[in-house]
């Protein structure tokens, strides 16, 4: 039974770090565990009120991809009663909601459907700001919990929320371009929103970027191959320029044949050529005071790549056939899969238009790059699946978790979308009947399969490997996919417990894992973990330090 002395004691920590300069994620995290400390939950999650939907931002005991999920509270009405609620909420074990999280609280025996919840909205200044929410797998958990020690773990964390909206005030410029993008978006009578997911370094780096180059009106030049999400950015810039509430004009320059990208771009007059029967406005006057994106500017004929030149010196334009200039004030967003400075090496593209355009170049690191990013914008597509099938909610097993973080993604983001698309339609498939949780597994995602590994090696706890051990060393041909990651997962984390020197939460910041997730994952594979409570390790051998 939890006495004051225990809630006190684990809350101190916390006070202590509402004056210190904390990262929001290092924050969230041990709001987190020490809520996990405290009460009998198998997950809780910390989820940000964003427009008319929850986005999260920490969880712990739930799915990695849960990270990258939008719950629109109109379509979890579990959600929308806990925002609702004056005080926390435990909801009823015979409860007939559905709930979000069903299939996603991560168990030893895999992931099982939710038993008990409950949880409490988050206010900070007056305003609600968004949720916390506790889930059990055991039915009547949380019977015994006592109300008000939820209530003041609430307000603690409430209180967390605060300090870390005072003390990173870049990342939140980056956060509200996104919100201005995604109501500029909707604005325009888009179905689907979109939005940029990812926690990695190279995400982290292009949203500080897009912060910092966003309010000013130089000219970006967005590179990057192609489905890294180039878009994307793109809405993102405009939304955090004083141009958000004008118009945001694209263009394709390779969609259109060459004898029609000038009038797309500057307009015609009546007579200008066959089958100019009206005058016309082109993208130019259509995004005057806002921002014109020109994707694919390294398909620009010549000819036409110096009249955009003199636009872009004197914002003066003549529509084609026409005498009579125009002057419009535009902020031009440029982007290519192309290396145009190659391109201008090979007298394909104007070198005084390159180095106009290239005022901000800006860079969209490939998905390869971004590590566990993968499963975060998993989540945001598999959830968008989950509306369009009308399901309860689908989820990525261990084994197609797995399979994601393997594979290369030469088609970047595009590519994840149309896989677990596809994956989606082929679960659905392999049921008789839509089920309450829809589960996607490696074969459903169709990728190829890793390199196999012997069974032996996967059989039993490897021996310590050195942080220098190649992760092929587990690979022998003939090992189902199942031993292999196992022994992969094994490896990984052996070689981060080496290059920590046992140290368990650098170890888990390396691997880009919560710390309790990362020793719940050990203790499966048979690995040594640290003691917690006064109870020794699971795993074989002594537990190694906990720090």
């Amino acid at each position: 039974m939890m006495t004051p002395q225990s809630l006190l004691a684990a809350m101190l920590p916390l006070v202590a770090d509402l004056a210190r300069q904390i990262p929001p994620s290092e924050r969230y995290r041990r709001l987190l565990d020490a809520v996990r400390r405290l009460l009998p939950a198998d997950a809780v999650a910390l989820l940000r009120l964003d427009g008319d939907a929850l986005v999260p931002l920490a969880v712990d005991g739930l799915a990695p991809d849960t990270l990258g999920r939008r719950f629109l509270v109109g379509q979890h009405p579990r959600l929308q009663a806990l925002l609702q609620a004056e005080e926390p909420l435990r909801f009823a074990p015979d409860c007939g909601l559905p709930d979000p999280y069903d299939g996603l609280v991560e168990h030893v025996h895999g992931h099982l459907p939710v038993h008990d919840c409950m949880g409490c909205a988050l206010r900070v200044q007056d305003r609600t700001w968004g949720l916390m929410t506790l889930d059990a797998l055991a039915l009547s958990r949380f019977e015994a919990v006592d109300m008000q020690t939820l209530q003041s773990l609430a307000d603690l964390a409430a209180a967390t929320v605060a300090a870390a909206e005072r003390m990173d005030d870049l990342a939140l410029r980056a956060e509200e371009a996104q919100r201005r993008a995604e109501q500029y978006r909707r604005a325009a009578g888009r179905e689907r929103t979109r939005r940029l997911v990812g926690r990695s370094a190279a995400h982290r780096a292009l949203l500080r970027e897009i912060a910092l180059v966003g309010p000013s009106d130089l000219t970006v030049l967005v590179g990057g191959e192609t489905g890294v999400g180039k878009e994307l950015v793109v809405q993102a810039l405009h939304a955090a320029s004083p141009r958000a509430a004008r118009p945001l004009v694209s263009l394709n320059c390779a969609a259109l044949p060459e004898n029609l990208v000038e009038s797309e771009l500057f307009g015609h007059v009546r007579g200008a050529f066959s089958g100019a029967v009206a005058e016309r406005q082109g993208k130019f006057e259509l995004a005057d005071g806002g921002t014109l994106f020109l994707d694919e500017v390294g398909e620009l004929p010549l000819a036409v790549q110096a009249k955009l030149l003199r636009v872009l010196q004197n914002g003066q334009l003549q529509r084609l056939g026409s005498d009579r200039e125009h002057r419009v004030d535009v902020r031009l967003v440029a982007a290519t899969n192309r290396d145009l400075a190659a391109e201008v090496r090979a007298g394909r593209f104007r070198a005084d238009l390159y180095h106009r355009l290239g005022a901000y170049p800006l860079a969209v690191p490939p998905l390869r790059e971004r590590g566990r990013d993968v499963l975060l914008l998993a989540g945001a597509f598999l959830e968008e699946q989950r509306a369009s099938l009308g399901l309860g909610n689908v989820r990525l097993d261990a084994q197609a978790q797995q399979a994601l973080l393997a594979h290369a993604w030469p088609g970047n983001v595009r590519e994840l979308e149309h896989v677990l698309a596809r994956a989606a339609l082929r679960a659905l498939g392999r049921h008789g009947q839509r089920p309450r949780v829809l589960s996607v597994d490696a074969e459903d995602l169709g990728l190829p399969h890793a390199p196999a590994a012997s069974h032996a090696a996967a059989a039993a706890p490897a021996a310590p490997a050195t942080p220098a051990a190649p992760a092929a060393a587990v690979a022998v041909a003939g090992q189902p996919l199942r031993l292999q990651v196992a022994s992969f997962e094994r490896l990984a984390i052996e070689q981060a417990l080496a290059a920590q020197h046992g140290n368990w939460a650098a170890a888990a910041r390396a691997l880009e894992m919560d710390r309790a997730n990362l020793v719940r994952l050990a203790r499966r594979l048979g690995l040594a973990v640290p003691a917690r409570n006064g109870r020794p390790g699971a795993g074989p051998g002594p537990a190694g330090p906990e720090r």
